[in-house]
């Protein structure tokens, strides 16, 4: 078996198995000598004491006591001693030491004349063999006391002794060998038990939520399995609430309009949304980890964060971002960990927003503008009309022609002001129907011919053949076209010319109006299209800057788009495209009102 546990687990059983087999050969031997010991001694002082009451009725002499002695010795098969008071040997058989001895120093010989027995142990200095001494005292028909003494080997309790503890070393080994065999299919197992849960549990850990293991058996590895599949089951509902919860929240995180920016105690980045990414220009795989200062590149960004941080409160402020053209609102708030303070950076883009401020004010602005002057021109005509020019009929009537010219100026600046509220609010009813490009083009340019000519410009069409319809309201975009060529004629000087031509281009048609005039600053043509909004060189010219507003409307509903291109003292050239007639069938198209 080469697993690991599975042969610690067989070595700790049968160590223990031979631990517990140790114990009893070191015990049972140790107890049958002392049981034997204890039999024998008792035995021995029955013996002792039966041969001193047959001593103390036979008053023997000297060789009648030996001749006892030595039918003693035979029938016990001891050593039988006579001794007297005094402690001297008065028989001895088998004999060791000589008549007459003094024996009164040995241990059992005293306890005998003390308690009436004693007991004694010896071992032979030279052959280790021990020897169990047992005396009794008793008294004989002279009244003399006796002593009584039988010595017995103990080397058959030792034999035993031993013989019992090379029993229990060989049960021992048995014990370890049947213990091993009977510990390692039990060993194997557990241990295959213990890995297959170990390989579920590495495979729930890399990430397989799906890992479980089948339970084999009812006992309690079986139920640890059980148990196993139950966590598992809670695990997996649980990783994938929560991970459907972060996908919610970073669903919502992406796709939220406002920039958001996670940034540590150190001052890393730690998360950063798409919003944040698009409004600040940055490369998505460089930003996490940097430092604030390396992804914002704004100093007075960095300070907000670090007011943040320093005081613990939440920071709001509005800001500029000159290099990126953006204006935003930025707010800071702390998150106060105990192990990583973090700060929370929410970005709102105000550029859209300031810029339509800006285009509110410049329309208050200009409104006013406008309209002071026919206003201020008929406050004074009606001053001198009070003061007395009503009285001169010429005078008078010249005054109310000027009073009804200023009046139709301020008809018109209302009207095109109703009209391009009604086209921005997408509330403009729109014809569309196919129409020819030459039927857009013609009715407008004979109209302004007239004009061309007085000033001095030529003023031409130029339209290829083939050019497919167009789905338009013939009236609106004759609009948007008379509108651009009247623009060309006030800004072109005598001499110059204007031309108005058409070109198809795949699934549109893209009508021009060019001319040789003065041109736009290249300052002012990205907002030649905004309401009210005049070139130096337009106020010059007259009209309410509006024109151009309601062409993009115009244009922007029929599904096309509208451009200018130009160099200051160039000439300029609109554009705007239309689109064919067989597009309708694709549902991309403004539908007709």
């Amino acid at each position: 078996m080469s697993d690991k546990l599975g042969w610690r687990i067989t070595a700790h059983f049968a160590a223990f198995v031979a631990l517990v087999m140790l114990a009893l050969t070191f015990y049972l031997p140790g107890r049958q000598r002392a049981v034997e010991t204890a039999d024998l001694q008792s035995r021995l002082a029955a013996e002792a004491q039966l041969l001193s009451q047959i001593l103390a009725s036979h008053g023997e002499s000297p060789v009648g006591l030996d001749a006892l002695t030595q039918q003693w010795a035979v029938h016990l098969g001891a050593q039988v001693t006579v001794i007297a008071a005094d402690g001297a040997v008065l028989a001895q058989l088998p004999a060791v030491h000589g008549m007459g001895e003094d024996l009164s120093f040995r241990p059992e010989v005293a306890g005998a004349l003390a308690t009436g027995q004693g007991v004694a142990i010896d071992s032979d200095p030279i052959s280790g063999e021990e020897t169990m001494y047992v005396a009794t005292l008793g008294m004989s028909d002279d009244q003399e006391p006796k002593i009584v003494r039988l010595a017995l080997s103990l080397k058959p309790v030792i034999d035993h002794q031993n013989q019992l503890r090379l029993t229990l070393v060989a049960a021992t080994s048995l014990a370890v060998l049947l213990a091993v065999a009977t510990g390692i299919p039990i060993a194997r197992h557990i241990t295959q038990s213990v890995s297959r849960l170990l390989g579920a549990t590495r495979r729930l850990a890399a990430g397989d939520l799906a890992a479980r293991v089948i339970p084999t058996r009812h006992d309690e590895l079986g139920r640890l399995m059980h148990a196993f599949n139950e966590m598992a089951d809670r695990f997996q509902e649980h990783a994938t609430a929560m991970a459907r919860e972060r996908d919610e929240q970073d669903a919502l995180l992406e796709y939220m309009a406002d920039g958001v920016i996670n940034v540590d105690g150190a001052g890393h980045v730690q998360l950063i949304n798409q919003a944040a990414i698009r409004l600040l220009g940055l490369d998505e795989a460089n930003v996490t980890g940097q430092s604030l200062a390396q992804v914002v590149r704004d100093h007075h960004l960095i300070e907000v964060g670090q007011m943040c941080r320093q005081q613990g409160q939440q920071q709001e402020t509005s800001l500029e971002i000159g290099h990126l053209g953006l204006f935003l609102r930025v707010i800071v708030t702390p998150l106060n960990e105990r192990d990583n303070p973090r700060c929370l950076f929410i970005l709102q883009d105000l550029t859209r927003v300031r810029h339509l401020e800006t285009v509110r004010r410049d329309f208050v602005s200009n409104i006013s503008h406008e309209l002071r002057t026919p206003l201020a021109s008929l406050k004074a005509l009606a001053d001198t009309l009070r003061d007395g020019a009503l009285d001169d009929p010429p005078a008078a009537q010249r005054f109310l022609d000027r009073i009804d010219t200023e009046v139709d100026d301020m008809t018109q600046i209302v009207q095109e002001l109703l009209e391009l509220s009604r086209a921005e609010s997408g509330q403009v009813p729109l014809k569309l129907v196919g129409t020819e490009v030459a039927d857009l083009l013609v009715p407008p340019v004979e109209r302004l011919q007239a004009q061309a000519e007085r000033a001095g410009l030529a003023l031409t069409i130029r339209l290829p053949p083939l050019v497919p319809l167009v789905l338009a309201d013939a009236e609106r975009v004759q609009q948007v076209v008379a509108n651009l060529a009247h623009n060309a004629i006030k800004f072109t000087p005598p001499g110059g010319s204007i031309s108005v031509s058409a070109q198809a281009a795949a699934d549109e048609v893209i009508i021009s109006v060019q001319d040789t005039g003065v041109g736009i600053a290249a300052d002012d043509l990205p907002r030649i299209f905004e309401r009210f909004y005049k070139a130096d060189r337009a106020r010059s010219g007259g009209g309410t800057g509006l024109g151009l507003a309601i062409a993009r409307h115009i244009i922007q509903a029929h599904g096309g788009r509208i451009w200018a291109e130009s160099v200051e003292g160039g000439g300029c050239a609109f554009y705007f495209t239309l689109p064919t007639a067989d597009r309708a069938a694709t549902g991309s198209l403004p539908q007709a009102s």
